[in-house]
């Protein structure tokens, strides 16, 4: 897969478990609220609803193990150029 990718929360799902934040830290993080938000580049908390942040091809396979394993099945990430979700609950 050659295509750029974007990784978002579904906060209204998220668990709080911190999965991804343990697989992934560098994508993820736990906020006060207890909930998991995506990170942008330059480490800042992306708290807007719908927020989303480029998947680094090194943490790709850290991300969709996030994806797998996350009980709240609230990750999603999709392609940049069609938006089409490759991993996570709406993937096909």
């Amino acid at each position: 897969m050659n295509d750029a990718l974007e990784v978002w929360i579904d906060q209204e799902l998220c668990t709080g478990d911190g999965i991804c934040v343990q697989y992934a830290p560098e994508v993820f993080e736990l906020d006060i609220d207890g909930l998991a938000y995506v990170k942008s580049g330059e480490d800042e908390l992306l708290q807007s609803p719908g927020a989303v942040t480029p998947v680094p091809l090194p943490l790709l396979q850290d991300v969709v193990d996030s994806v797998k394993d996350c009980p709240g099945d609230c990750i999603h990430v999709r392609r940049v150029s069609d938006s089409v979700e490759v991993y996570g609950p709406d993937a096909d």
